[in-house]
């Protein structure tokens, strides 16, 4: 007679799962920072980040079509398991906010295309995952990311961030079972 041997859904996931590839991504219509990180168990490890930089002088649908086109290339190169976006703030100037959305509308859309699962985080989330403090300071977020991420090379302020979106969803997606 064969006794089954039972195993909870949580170790079952764990052997399922080895390691994720996420893409965070710090949304801008100027400069779109991004940054691929890969976490297991509680390890986690960097594997690119840097910034799509726009050209500024061009329209909004022509910096749009470029975004798209960026992202398109890094989610081809990199084949990241999920994806993880800064949600919108509300900000003080309603053009800007107009603005970001549209950035944000197309890099959903490219997570959307290839079938990954996005997840969108406010930014005083991904502060207080990464530093501890809801409103911290661009410069603790970055000090932080390398901490965290073991570089010592310096980071811009947009690929830290993105960065931290993927370190926020390595730490707070993995805690809600929302892997993938």
């Amino acid at each position: 007679m064969c006794i089954p041997i039972l195993t909870s859904a949580k170790t079952l996931w764990r052997n399922l799962v080895d390691s994720l590839s996420i893409l965070g991504i710090d949304p801008g219509s100027r400069k779109t920072g991004y940054g691929l990180i890969e976490h297991s168990g509680n390890r986690t490890r960097h594997l690119a980040s840097g910034c799509i930089k726009l050209n500024v002088k061009e329209s909004l649908a022509v910096r749009l079509h470029q975004l798209s086109t960026e992202l398109e290339k890094l989610i081809e190169e990199f084949q990241p398991d999920c994806g993880a976006v800064e949600k919108i703030f509300f900000a003080k100037n309603a053009q800007s906010a107009l603005t970001l959305g549209h950035a944000r509308g197309v890099i959903l859309l490219k997570f959307s295309e290839r079938q990954l699962v996005v997840h969108e985080y406010q930014a005083l989330k991904v502060k207080q995952t990464v530093v501890g403090v809801g409103r911290a300071d661009k410069n603790q977020v970055q000090h932080m990311v390398k901490i965290l991420l073991n570089l010592q090379n310096s980071l811009q302020e947009d690929e830290a961030d993105a960065l931290a979106v993927a370190i926020t969803h390595a730490h707070l997606g993995l805690s809600k079972n929302q892997l993938l």
